[in-house]
Parts: C-alpha cells; sequence; structure tokens
C-alpha cells in the first residue's frame, strides 16, 4: 500500500463523485465493446453432436454392434447424456488412450476427439442435452452389417488377398485354447505387403478370438528374419537356433485392434511357396462359437515395390525372461530393455497387457547417454488393444546403440474393473487370467547414409515449419 494511504481514505476516494461517474463511463465503455448477448450459442443434437457420433462413435455404437448402445439417432442417445460426457471428458472413448502430454503427437489413424469435441459434448449435456431441429441432423451414414475390414472403411479399397485359418469350434464352457493350423499362400510370384489386416472370420468370433499372429513360413528368405535387435544373453529370441521365437510376423492382431499401414517405401516380401502359421487364443464365453481369423494383404503395384522391409518386434516389458509376480491387492511394476542394433524408425505403437495391464511407457536411451519418451498410454483398456501408427514425418528414428526401455504397471485391486479376481497371484502366461506386457512396434533398420539423410529431411522440414510460424 502506498506510504501515507490507509483503508479509510482509500474508501473515501471510492466513495467521491469523480470516482463514481469514471467507474460508470468506464463501465459503459466496457459495455458497448461486448456483443449484446453474451450467452453462447446453444448446443444441439442434431446440429452438433450427431456430426461428431458420427465421425468418431457410430462404427460401434449402432444396432446389433459390439457397443452396449447406439448413437445413431436422439432417441438412441439422450439417455446415456451424462454417461456419454463422463466418459469423454475423461478420454476413456473413443478408445484413443495415448498420453496427449508426452511423446509423439501425429498419427495416422488418429480416431480422438479434439478438444472442440469435448467441450461441444460437455456443453451439450450441461445444457440439458437438448435435440434441435431434426432439419439440422446430418445425412444419414450406412450402418455396418457386416464384418467389416478396417481398411476398407479408411478408404484403402479391398485387400488383393484373403487367407483363411482353419476354423475352431469354441464350447459355451472351456478353457483357453490355443489353436495353431496352417494355411497356404496362393501366389505365384513374390509380392510386397504395404498394408496387412486380420479379423476373425465373423462377428461372433470377434467374443471369442483374444488375439491372432499370422507367423511367415520361409521359403528361402533368410533376410525376412530380424537380427537388428538384442535383448542380452540367453533370452527368447537372441539365439540363432531359436526358430520359435525368431520366426518374422506378418501381423499381431487382439481384440480391437485395426490394421497395420507401412510407412512408404517399407513393406514385407511374401514368396511363393510360403505359408502362414497361425497362434490364435480362443477363449469361452458362454455358447458354442465356431470361428477362426483371416488376414487381408494390400499389396504394392508391382512396379512400386518397396526397398526396405518392416519387422514387428514384440520390445519386451520383462527384465528378466518371462518372470512376472504380481501380488493380490497390489499394484506392480516391471521393466524390459531392448538394444537397437541397427539405425531404427518406428513406425507404430500398441500397447500388449490382459486383464491386470495399467500403463505403459516407451523410452529411448540414447547413446549419448540422452533420453526422450516415445509413447505413453496411462489408461490402457484390455478390450481396446489400439494401434498407434505414427504420421510419416513424425516416425521416430534413432541411431544404432539405443535402448529401448518399457516400463509396465499393473493394477490387481478390485479397483481395477477388468479385475476378475483381485486375490489371486497373478503371473506371465498366455492365458486372460495371466498377464504379460509387450509393445508390439513394426521397425525399419537404415544404414547410416540413410540415417543421416532422414535426419537432415526432418531438420529441414523443422526449418520450414518455424520459418512459417514467423511469417504469420
Amino acid at each position: 500500500m502506498r506510504a501515507g494511504w490507509n483503508t479509510r481514505t482509500l474508501v473515501g476516494l471510492m466513495l467521491s463523485p469523480l470516482f463514481v461517474l469514471f467507474a460508470q463511463f468506464t463501465a459503459s465503455r466496457a459495455a458497448s465493446a461486448e456483443p449484446a448477448n453474451l450467452q453462447p450459442e446453444r448446443v444441439t443434437f442434431s446440429k452438433d453432436i450427431a456430426p461428431i457420433f458420427q465421425a468418431k462413435c457410430q462404427e460401434c455404437h449402432q444396432p446389433n454392434s459390439i457397443a452396449p448402445m447406439s448413437l445413431i439417432t436422439f432417441k438412441d442417445s439422450r439417455p446415456w447424456a451424462r454417461s456419454i460426457k463422463e466418459r469423454v471428458v475423461t478420454r476413456q472413448m473413443p478408445p484413443w488412450h495415448i498420453d496427449r502430454s508426452v511423446g509423439v503427437q501425429k498419427f495416422k489413424n488418429d480416431m480422438s476427439l479434439t478438444d472442440e469435441q469435448v467441450n461441444l459434448i460437455s456443453r451439450w449435456v450441461d445444457g440439458g442435452a437438448l435435440e434441435g431441429d431434426p432439419k439440422d441432423l446430418p445425412p444419414a451414414k450406412p450402418l455396418v452389417t457386416d464384418n467389416e475390414w478396417k481398411a476398407v472403411r479408411d478408404g484403402f479399397g479391398p485387400p488383393d488377398l484373403v487367407i483363411q485359418s482353419p476354423k475352431f469350434t469354441m464350447p459355451a464352457q472351456h478353457q483357453d485354447v490355443w489353436f495353431r493350423p496352417m494355411s497356404d499362400i496362393p501366389l505365384t510370384e513374390p509380392r510386397w505387403a504395404k498394408l496387412v489386416e486380420i479379423r476373425p472370420t465373423s462377428l461372433q468370433g470377434r467374443r471369442v478370438i483374444h488375439h491372432s499372429i499370422a507367423y511367415l513360413v520361409l521359403n528361402n528368405d533368410p533376410e525376412a528374419v530380424s537380427t537388428g535387435t538384442a535383448n542380452g544373453p540367453n533370452r527368447r529370441g537372441d539365439s540363432a537356433a531359436d526358430l520359435v521365437n525368431r520366426r518374422p510376423q506378418l501381423m499381431e492382431w487382439a481384440i480391437g485392434k485395426g490394421y497395420d499401414l507401412y510407412r512408404p517405401g517399407t513393406g514385407k516380401l511374401v514368396l511363393p511357396g510360403e505359408k502362414i502359421s497361425w497362434d490364435q487364443h480362443i477363449h469361452a464365453v458362454g455358447e458354442d462359437i465356431v470361428a477362426g481369423s483371416e488376414i487381408g494383404i494390400w499389396f504394392y503395384k508391382k512396379g512400386e515395390e518397396p526397398k526396405k522391409r518392416s519387422y514387428l518386434i514384440g520390445f519386451t516389458g520383462l527384465r528378466n525372461g518371462q518372470t512376472l509376480d504380481i501380488p493380490p491387492n497390489s499394484f506392480a511394476q516391471t521393466e524390459g530393455f531392448t538394444v537397437l542394433k541397427e539405425n531404427t524408425l518406428i513406425e507404430n505403437f500398441q500397447p500388449h497387457f490382459h486383464l491386470r495391464g495399467k500403463s505403459m511407457q516407451v523410452e529411448a536411451i540414447l547413446p549419448d547417454g540422452g533420453s526422450q519418451i516415445v509413447s505413453y498410454v496411462g489408461n490402457f483398456n484390455f478390450n481396446w488393444m489400439t494401434n498407434y501408427i505414427y504420421a510419416d514425418d513424425a516416425a521416430p528414428v534413432f541411431p544404432k546403440g539405443t535402448i529401448i526401455h518399457v516400463t509396465a504397471w499393473y493394477d490387481n485391486t478390485k479397483a481395477n474393473k477388468n479385475n476378475p479376481d483381485p486375490d489371486q497371484w497373478v503371473g506371465y502366461g498366455d492365458r486372460t487370467v495371466d498377464e504379460m506386457a509387450h509393445a508390439w512396434m513394426n521397425v525399419v533398420y537404415l544404414n547410416d547414409d540413410e540415417y543421416k539423410t532422414l535426419l537432415a529431411q526432418r531438420k529441414g522440414q523443422m526449418a520450414q515449419a518455424v520459418a512459417g510460424q514467423k511469417l504469420q
């Protein structure tokens, strides 16, 4: 407070006619500068919310689909308004659980809501979840009535080749089953895959198939085996004689996952005479269901074949082989370390847990001692094994000698809604009630010249972006 002024002096000044006139003048100027109507525009289902639901929700939220309710019409949606707000504000839905504050933030398949869309939904609910004028509704989208390919939905057209596994009859009550048949690949010439997608062979099959892996049984193609990573001595996959765990994979699919789209100029080579060895984890759901898996392959056109192979790596979140010990009613943490033996570009990130998995972080520890977070999922949901495909100009690239550090957290308490029994000890295993921790990533290896060229390109792009911002 200024010397010589006290509270009584200030009150007296505020009550003086001159001060009152000045305050009135200031208020009138402020009022004239503001619009007459300060009330925000009314948010309605027909005009504001239906377009969001069409773009981000109705793929699953439609009659007879996997979601618990339809969000096609106002009548369908209105009873769920408060629940919808809670799910979108907490970023549980749509199922895009990657942390928005760290790591890579540009993706090819981003299904998340923007901050503006979340705000609109919140305002709609808080304002009474009004319908509005039905004339404002956007044209209805056709319903999904079959077991669609997600890549077709996203505009890539139908697959060039579809290969099915034999089907398995899962009884209503049964222990988990690992069904491992073989399928021929009907090719007469080498072809490069640019996109692959696995799906259960029916909508019912999506209820019982937990995951499905398509391994490639090679026909004289040793370069298809990845040798660019290491986990230390006596670990699965490190020995040249360990053929089971060094098998190349076309794709790993799990509940809720879409497709693998490879970076331009990269892909997977498939040769005549090769086969697919399936590894399908199937669990009972209370009724007999007959189902298998099928893989769709989208090929590069002839004459446009890529020069680089993409390898699918299950970076581990476990340090000592398969040891994992989660006590009852507790939280736990594990971590794993994988050395990159080559300069490596990472194309995507898909965390994989079972029922107790909570969070996963992928960190790159650089040869110079520095580190950076690649991606972090802090709110994992077992029902959505979301695959986060990095944008081409944002896909992280690291020099040889970098350590990929995967940290996994588990919630074996009753607070975990997916937990079937928090009083059980949980160890590593393939059953749904067991646990595991993988960071599935497709990687591309670069020689030193390619690595330096890519870094120079990225540096140039960044400089152009900065220059463009300065001009604005």
